[in-house]
């Protein structure tokens, strides 16, 4: 049956008014980040356009969410770079891509999607917020136009510890680039006054897009009338004429010669799935259809999309809230918009690789400082130190263990500190007592919380033998869902204490057990 004309010709002109429009500002967001997060990461700028590339036209076709959007991740950049550097070879790095990808496929076959809420937010929140710090310190050196490795290591520390300050002062001004720091600082005031008197007037063009294009045109023009201050060659992105040239199978017989590819796996599948499963969250509050995407599928089309962008070089991918949040905010309404954007990803790489490599790195340094920055926004580490001791702690001590080894670790320290604020307070709450005297009886009301478990054993038998004799105790279960048998087994014993000892027990809604006399 074919469509009737009428409603072909209403399709075409909501597709050219909203999805079509949408996938151009996505792309213009989209460009940029595929750069930057391969320079963040150590990998050749033309993994990041790849899994630009494969997020749009792989991972749409898989998924069943309108709005979101994926590509390479500012996330992962950390564990990326760390990978990389750690690895022999980098086809280690891209086969690791590949495994996550496989694993996802099986959380989302197994549905497994759900695992995101066993989480706690605070040790989310400290996870980003770290992730946000490292993404900073690595484009320091790229906006200054740092040229040697090691820029935090030597000559900053060695200045901050005043050990041969004077050479090492001289050794990082020969290294930097005067002509970066203009771009840079040029770039920083751009994103600034744009996004505060000049971004409302154009919606279509997104901040990013607008910081690469006048950058790009300060550093061609320095390179014109100012060749004393002009970038070199090394201080722009490189990406091949023909970059489908450097597209191979990685050598999957190195799998066994190394095992920490598996742990690089486990730990991409792990974040990359925590980003897109939040990011899909958040962009379904976004949806004005009110659609929810399904977690399970998500993963699996995330699956897909990492396993071909290992096979072919390409960075990590997942969901991504900027480029989504963008998508919705410019009226895309199907995930055309995210299709169409992988395919002007690849044009751009197929016809206009000499526009893209006139892009200075120290523009793209910003505009990763700035997405770091969102991820660790001093209002938001404010706002989770109101929240309290309780949500603080596991989000501080999450980021700092992430900074001090890495992000597996860390957030395993964080969730272990996070269920040891849990068992303090299950201690604590496991019930409530109130005294009183009534006449010339004491009077005890002890009424047991909503889950109350073995971890109150130890406080509530301490609290039954300190009750003095001729007492009376009325202990309340009736607002408790559950009570450990270890606890009825205490109140049980407690009963046929307090006969002996004349305290009058009076039970509430507490079970009876049978206790079990060891012997």
């Amino acid at each position: 049956m074919t469509m009737p004309k009428k409603t072909l010709h209403l399709y075409w002109l909501n597709f050219r008014k909203h999805d079509f429009r949408a996938s151009l500002t996505v792309f213009f967001v989209a460009l940029p980040l595929c750069l930057g997060v391969a320079l963040a990461s150590g990998a050749p700028v033309y993994s990041g356009l790849m899994a630009g590339i494969i997020g749009g036209l792989v991972v749409s076709l898989f998924s069943k969410s309108e709005l979101s959007v994926s590509g390479p991740a500012a996330g992962l950049t950390a564990i990326c770079a760390a990978a990389i550097g750690s690895f022999e070879a980098i086809d280690l790095f891209f086969i690791a891509v590949a495994m996550a990808g496989v694993l996802q496929i099986i959380l989302g076959v197994f549905k497994l999607g759900g695992f995101t809420h066993f989480i706690p937010s605070a040790v989310i929140k400290g996870m980003l917020a770290a992730i946000g710090v490292l993404l900073i310190s690595k484009q320091i050196p790229l906006l200054i136009g740092y040229e040697e490795p090691d820029f935090w290591q030597n000559e900053l520390f060695s200045i901050i510890t005043f050990r041969h300050v004077f050479s090492n002062m001289q050794s990082l001004l020969a290294h930097t680039s005067s002509g970066a720091i203009l771009v840079g600082v040029f770039t920083i005031v751009l994103l600034g006054v744009w996004k505060k008197y000049v971004a409302q007037r154009f919606p279509l063009l997104p901040t990013s897009f607008v910081a690469v294009f006048f950058g790009s045109m300060l550093a061609l023009a320095l390179k014109q009338w100012a060749p004393a201050v002009a970038l070199s060659a090394g201080q722009y992105v490189n990406v091949p004429r023909d970059i489908f040239s450097s597209v191979h199978l990685p050598d999957f017989s190195l799998i066994f010669q190394n095992k920490d590819v598996w742990q690089t796996a486990i730990i991409i599948c792990f974040v990359a799935s925590l980003e897109t499963l939040l990011s899909l969250e958040a962009i379904d509050k976004l949806d004005p259809f009110n659609r929810i995407s399904p977690q399970n599928r998500e993963l699996v089309a995330q699956g897909v999309g990492n396993m071909v962008s290992g096979l072919v070089g390409g960075l990590p991918i997942t969901a991504v809230i900027v480029r989504s949040a963008a998508n919705a905010e410019a009226g895309g309404k199907t995930k055309m918009s995210s299709v169409l954007h992988g395919l002007w990803l690849l044009l751009a790489v197929l016809f206009a690789v000499p526009l893209l490599n006139m892009i200075p790195y120290s523009v793209l340094a910003v505009i990763l400082i700035r997405t770091g920055y969102n991820l660790a926004k001093p209002s938001m580490v404010l706002s989770v130190y109101r929240q309290g001791r309780e949500q603080f702690m596991p989000f501080i001590v999450t980021a700092l263990a992430i900074l001090f080894t890495d992000l597996l670790i860390g957030v395993l320290i964080g969730i272990g500190y996070a269920i040891f604020y849990m068992i303090k307070h299950t201690y604590r709450a496991g019930f409530t007592v109130k005294e009183k005297m009534e006449g010339h009886i004491l009077h005890f009301t002890l009424r047991l919380a909503l889950n109350v478990s073995f971890l109150n054993k130890k406080k509530l038998t301490q609290l039954l033998d300190a009750v003095p004799q001729y007492s009376r105790v009325d202990i309340h279960g009736t607002d408790s869902v559950y009570i450990d048998y270890d606890i009825l087994e205490i109140i049980q014993n407690f009963k046929s204490k307090a006969h002996t000892r004349h305290i009058e027990l009076v039970l509430h809604d507490v079970p009876e057990v049978e206790t079990i006399e060891l012997h």
